[in-house]
């Protein structure tokens, strides 16, 4: 099969990109892996999928816009990616797919809207982050309380008392929780520390990839976890991202680009 893709990253938080407008391209989960694949294929966090919104048989929204279907990189769905929906509409709009400063498209999360700063940058809604009931997270031999957090799809944050010890944190491998069965289809658990008021820094591991440079969803959950109404400016490893907290759904704003575009032949 021979793919036309692009290559785009959020604060280094990065993804293949490819349009398919009459939802002809039923990619399996190896054919993801295969693409995202770092050494052997074109390599990102995950893969998005621009389809045409009335063409998903599982969106039962507006159906005149875009649909983004977001792949883990290990193939597995999942429902939002807040990094990904920005480069996402970047790419649409270098395209020639949208236009306008406004645009709204469909994600399994429900419909979200991006609008393009004057500053280059996109400010995308991701909805209300909506809390469960308490967990614990242990990395290696180390364990802490975390407050479980929903924007779409499931996190686990824990708050750290110290940057040295966010530092120090090996991610090397998926953190276990309890109650496992509180997120039955996996959590992306982020671990964070106020540096000062409405100022964080996190770090992230997502299900299905790894310890990424960024996300954008973990970003939100980790600021809604603090508890503080507000703006903040949130440090990752791969840049920086604001999160708006004040109005009825959380605001994420932050850098989206497109890198390269070219032709993949495909493995079966």
């Amino acid at each position: 099969m021979r793919l036309d893709f692009a290559k785009g990253h959020g604060t280094r938080n990065d993804f293949v990109i490819f349009a398919d407008p009459d939802n002809l391209v039923d990619l399996k989960p190896a054919q993801v892996a295969y693409l995202c694949d770092r050494r052997g294929g074109i390599g990102g966090d995950g893969l998005l999928r621009a389809v045409r919104a009335n063409l998903v048989p599982e969106w039962h929204g507006p159906g005149d816009g875009w649909f983004m279907d977001y792949r883990n990189a290990d193939g597995s769905i999942a429902e939002m990616c807040g990094n990904g929906l920005r480069v996402f509409l970047r790419y649409l709009a270098e395209e020639g797919l949208v236009d306008g400063e406004t645009v709204s498209v469909g994600t399994r999360a429900g419909l979200r809207t991006g609008s393009f700063l004057p500053d280059g940058r996109i400010a995308v809604t991701m909805g209300p982050a909506t809390f469960g009931s308490e967990v614990e997270v242990a990395v290696g031999e180390q364990t802490w309380p975390a407050r479980s957090v929903d924007v779409g799809n499931p996190h686990a944050v824990v708050v750290l008392p110290d940057g040295d010890l966010l530092d120090r944190l090996d991610l090397s491998a998926a953190p276990s929780w309890r109650p496992t069965e509180a997120f039955p289809q996996g959590v992306n658990t982020e671990f964070v520390v106020r540096t000062a008021p409405g100022h964080l820094r996190l770090r992230v591991h997502e299900r299905g990839v790894g310890e990424t440079e960024a996300c954008g969803t973990g970003v939100v959950a980790a600021a809604a976890a603090i508890g503080d109404a507000g703006h903040f400016t949130v440090e990752v490893k791969g840049g920086t991202l604001e999160v708006d907290l004040t109005g009825p759904e959380a605001v994420l704003i932050g850098p989206a680009v497109v890198v390269a575009r070219g032709t993949c032949l495909l493995p079966n």
